[in-house]
């Protein structure tokens, strides 16, 4: 039977468990990606192989990447570039009137050149219609960093036809599981939202659930089964150290970072059922806040860092529930099934997304928190554990596809996926970084 990882760790026997090591290591096997359905509203744009002066590292071209990051949010269809009538770097290159008989909206032009250890980019994006430049920039990085500098254009390019900020440059934490000789060896894992550069962060021979992003992108907090029941750890990115914040008696779960990371969301069960406490991290004060005999769980902070989205089976099964205050009365927002679990609010307080059961299948749905309308986003059926990207047109979340477990990235409406299968063994549990400037 399919269970969410909450409620089925609140009655399950807890097993003892052995730490293997923790350190920063570069990854066996990365994700892999692959788009699997693009939106049919795609805006045409072309990303024109930049212009080379100097020797550039070995790998992927930055326009390569540029153009799979725009590919990759399902709101852009690029141009393949042997389609391209001629490869202009600068504007006095730009032939508008070859880009509209392309079908083009815009077009983005640069140049690379080597300075030393270095690499500079500059570009410029055009309006082909309004023959109008609409961004143009320079942009610097390590020639061992072409994959941080590729997504920073992508996240400008994004911001300039969109509005809105790009979220190329953040990263993902997720969970791996891979088993030998009926051993199991989990991992949790950081890279780019590409799947590409993973690292190992923490192996262990026992469960690894629940990674959760510092407002700064500088820490992790999670569950780890490693003392011999779970515990919720703080780790810091750069140094590795790790600090076991919370290791009550019985459960320690869900943990949720506040905005200013001063403290943390979190299910125990230390006084005999599970409620949401939250922690100071300074003090480690922990505060009740919620107190019913159902079991609590999986909350998050509203937009505005005020409210509280929680998982509560008070009214007989797991449902979405909105706290507007800490001791504020819970006001039950789901009601189209018998199972709604692991609400995920966006960043602009629009929409909570969270796994949803319908007959014997478990999707991804979002309530507009306006409105009260529920929309299934999902087509597939073991769907768990979505988070959503720091600008909310993003989603990610963990399902199994020809027996293998993965995860799938949607647009925020449900229009265009792409899937990042582990190369090796299962992948579970993501968690979407923040954008950090």
């Amino acid at each position: 039977m399919k269970q969410i990882i909450s409620f089925s760790l609140m009655k399950a026997t807890l097993a003892a468990v052995a730490f293997m090591f923790t350190a920063v290591t570069s990854a066996q096997a990365e994700l892999l990606i692959r788009i699997t359905e693009g939106a049919d509203s795609a805006i045409p744009v072309s990303v024109v192989p930049f212009a080379e002066n100097g020797s550039m590292p070995a790998g992927d071209k930055l326009s390569s990447i540029v153009q799979a990051d725009l590919a990759m949010s399902g709101e852009f269809r690029p141009l393949p570039p042997e389609k391209m009538l001629s490869l202009p770097s600068k504007r006095s290159d730009v032939y508008f009137r070859d880009w509209r008989m392309l079908g083009q909206r815009y077009v983005l032009v640069g140049e690379l050149t080597r300075n030393g250890d270095r690499v500079q980019a500059r570009y410029e994006l055009f309006d082909v219609n309004r023959e109008e430049r609409i961004l143009g920039e320079t942009a610097a990085a390590p020639a061992s960093n072409i994959r941080s500098l590729a997504h920073h254009v992508s996240d400008k390019v994004y911001e300039a036809i969109t509005g809105v900020p790009g979220a190329f440059s953040t990263k993902l934490a997720y969970v791996t599981l891979q088993r030998a000789n009926g051993k199991a060896l989990y991992r949790l894992q950081v890279s780019d939202i590409d799947g590409k550069r993973a690292g190992i962060r923490l192996e262990s021979k026992e469960p690894i659930l629940s990674p959760a992003w510092s407002p700064n992108g500088k820490k992790l907090a999670y569950v780890s089964f490693e003392t011999g029941k779970p515990a919720i750890f703080v780790h810091q990115l750069s140094s590795g150290e790790r600090t076991k914040v919370a290791d009550f008696p019985g459960l320690n779960s869900a943990p949720t970072w506040s905005a200013d990371g001063q403290s943390l969301l979190m299910t125990l069960s230390k006084d005999g059922n599970a409620e949401i406490y939250q922690m100071n991290l300074q003090s480690r004060k922990v505060t009740k806040l919620t107190n019913h005999w159902a079991i609590d769980t999986e909350a998050a902070w509203d937009s505005a860092g005020a409210g509280i989205f929680f998982t509560s089976d008070r009214s007989g099964g797991p449902q979405i529930y909105y706290m507007e205050k800490p001791g504020a009365e819970p006001r039950r927002l789901t009601f189209g099934s018998r199972y709604n679990a692991r609400p995920r609010p966006d960043s602009a307080g629009k929409y909570v997304y969270y796994v949803h059961q319908r007959d014997r299948a478990f999707t991804i749905a979002r309530t507009n928190l306006e409105s009260g309308d529920e929309t299934v986003l999902t087509r597939t059926e073991s769907d768990e554990s979505p988070s959503v990207s720091p600008n909310g047109r993003m989603l990610i979340y963990a399902t199994k596809q020809n027996g293998e477990s993965i995860l799938t990235v949607i647009s925020a409406d449900g229009g265009a996926a792409y899937s990042l299968p582990a190369s090796e063994g299962d992948v579970r549990d993501p968690a979407w970084g923040p954008i950090v400037r």
